[in-house]
This record gives structure tokens, C-alpha cells and sequence, in this order.
């Protein structure tokens, strides 16, 4: 086959791209020698979940059109190829630590109305009323979002990987040949070739660590807490994560840090007291020294575009990434917002 696109990159920017473009028709390539979610992909955690609402931007609205169109887009990646990357749109609470944090949570109240143009809620609750699966929260209240959702990572790459081949795509790993227009989705490697290129560092790798429970907790909510993100999964597992590293020695290593996170955890959920640890992970996110993604033309080379800076909310964002991507890509229509451009860095 000869490509009209070549993704370089098999995580989830690569894929959301690869599967976005063969939709539109064309003859795609993904091309990733260290295999489908060798990078910060392959995690753990799978947290599709939003910035507050409130203080509104091109990158709250960007994430907010991507999830609320996420139910669909898995459900069509699901069914193209196969595979279920156990999406659901289950929610999200927060504890609620004082009284000043209770009054923000009933700001945002009336932020999201809104913002969500009333597709989610943010609302305060009662702890009492969230069930087993909840936090401890010391003000006996909780915030509860309906726009979060969870996907587990590898299941999800797994499934876009299939929906890319049954829409005639290929993934291949070392003997691939890029073809047509090129997609750079390449994490950490991606963003250290663009900084050499422009002569200036424009992002970094920063390292996280995540654990996985095995404990069923059905179709509850994820918990967030100061940075701290517990996921259950739709295969009887839970996910815990993420430590944000500047500075390491074994980028793909677990250590105390892991250990203080997963005790976390245990203290805000009491419910996964006694559930056992079956995997720990360890690897590098790719951050944009802008905090945004980078989406848009090469600088300096024709026919080469750019997917990357995922960090945090790759699978958040990426019904959309593709759908930009593509547009630009295929079309030459650049919908993507300004921030994200590379000629923005």
C-alpha cells in the first residue's frame, strides 16, 4: 500500500490521527519502532476528565468539545474494530476540604450551567450519598462531576490500533517507510527533535509513576484529590496515579514515591484498603513548555505536521486532536486554536 498519511508515533495522538484520517479515506501508515504504547500511552490511569470550569479559554473549550463527542468516538472505535477499550462516562468526586473549598464548589456550580452549556453538571453533594467507592471528606460533602470519564490506556490503543486496520491502515513497527504527508506524534523524542530544531527548549519529559489495584468497583465514579487520581476500570482493576517528576535517574523505574502515592489511595478510599497492587508503571509524559499541546504544521518543513504535548490529558483531548488534524492534514482547513500552533511556541 502507498500512504496518502504516515503517523510516526503509536500512541494515542498517532492513533486518534491515523483514525480520523482513514475515516476521511485516506490510505494511512503508523509507524512506531518500540511498538504500540511504548511511551507515555501504555500508562495506567486513563482519566478523561476536565479543567474546572470557570475561567473560560481556547484549551477548557478544545478539552470540553472532546469529551462530551468521547462516548461516540470510542463507541465507534469499539465497534470498527472490535475491541473494547472499556470507555465509560461514570463521573467524577472530589472531596470537599473546608469551608472556603465549599463555597469555590458552589461558584463553579454556576460556572459549569454555563460553560457545559448544561451537557455535565458540577454539583455538591452529601458523602453520604456517593456509596462505597467514595473519598473521606472532612466537610461531609463532595463535588461530583458528570462530564468526567475513564478509558483504560492500553485496552484503548489496543482498540484503536484494530479500528485503524479495519479501515484498511496499517501499523507497523521497523519496516515501515514514510509516505505522503507525515504526522509527527512522538512524545518526549518529538519535542526534544523540535527544540534542537528551533534552537530552543519548547517542553520536556516529565516522569510520572502509576500503580493498579485489583478491585471491582464497578461503574463508580473516579476520585480526584490533590493531584491524586483514582480510576476504576471496566476490567475489575483500579488505577492509581500520577507522580509528576522533574528529576529522576530510572525514567522507567517505581520507587517510594510510588509506594507514599499508592498509601494515598488507601487513606482517601478506604475501600481499597486491602486491595493488592498487580502492576506499577513508570515513564516519561511529554509536557509543552506552554502547558498546551502542539498541534499544527512542522516550522520549516513542508508536508510535516506536528501531534504532541499530550502530558496529562492526552486521552482527554484526542477525539479532537484527530478531528483537527485531519482537517488540516487532508483538507488544509486549520481549525486548531492559536495557543496550540507551533508557531505560537
Amino acid at each position: 500500500m502507498k500512504a496518502d498519511v504516515t503517523i510516526m508515533g503509536a500512541g494515542v495522538f498517532g492513533f486518534s490521527c491515523a483514525w480520523a484520517c482513514t475515516k476521511a479515506g485516506a490510505r494511512v501508515r503508523v509507524i512506531d519502532p518500540a511498538g504500540i504504547g511504548a511511551g507515555a500511552s501504555g500508562g495506567l490511569v486513563g482519566a478523561l476528565s476536565p479543567h474546572v470550569p470557570g475561567g473560560w479559554n481556547a484549551k477548557k473549550q478544545f478539552q470540553f468539545e472532546a469529551l462530551v463527542t468521547a462516548e461516540r468516538w470510542w463507541a465507534e472505535v469499539a465497534e470498527a474494530g472490535g475491541t473494547d477499550p472499556y470507555y465509560a462516562r461514570t463521573g467524577r468526586l472530589q472531596a470537599v476540604a473546608d469551608e472556603t473549598a465549599l463555597g469555590l464548589a458552589r461558584v463553579r456550580t454556576e460556572a459549569a450551567e454555563t460553560c457545559w452549556d448544561a451537557m455535565a453538571e458540577w454539583v455538591v453533594i452529601p458523602a453520604g450519598d456517593a456509596g462505597v467507592f467514595a473519598p473521606v471528606s472532612p466537610t461531609g460533602r463532595l463535588v461530583r462531576d458528570t462530564l468526567s470519564a475513564r478509558v483504560h490506556p492500553r485496552r484503548a490503543l489496543q482498540a484503536l490500533a484494530s479500528a485503524v486496520e479495519a479501515n484498511g491502515g496499517e501499523v507497523v513497527s521497523r519496516d515501515g517507510r514514510a509516505e505522503g504527508a507525515v504526522i509527527w506524534a512522538t512524545g518526549v523524542a518529538g519535542l526534544d527533535a523540535l527544540s534542537a530544531e528551533l534552537g530552543r527548549s519548547i517542553g520536556t519529559g516529565v516522569k510520572g509513576q502509576a500503580a493498579l489495584l485489583r478491585y471491582d468497583a464497578g461503574d463508580a465514579p473516579q476520585i480526584f484529590a490533590d493531584g491524586l487520581h483514582v480510576v476504576p476500570h471496566g476490567d475489575g482493576t483500579v488505577a492509581v496515579g500520577s507522580t509528576s517528576e522533574r528529576d529522576w535517574t530510572d525514567v522507567g523505574g517505581t520507587d517510594a514515591q510510588l509506594d507514599t502515592l499508592i498509601a494515598r489511595a488507601r487513606a482517601l478510599v478506604p475501600a481499597l484498603g486491602d486491595a493488592p497492587v498487580i502492576d506499577r508503571w513508570a515513564g516519561l509524559r511529554p509536557r509543552a513548555s506552554t502547558r498546551s499541546p502542539i498541534l499544527g504544521a512542522w516550522p520549516g518543513r513542508p508536508g510535516h505536521f506536528i501531534a504532541n504535548g499530550g502530558f496529562k490529558i492526552g486521552f482527554g483531548i484526542a477525539p479532537k486532536v484527530g478531528q483537527v488534524m485531519a482537517a488540516l492534514v487532508l483538507e488544509g482547513r486549520d481549525d486548531i486554536p492559536a495557543p496550540f500552533r507551533p508557531d505560537a511556541l
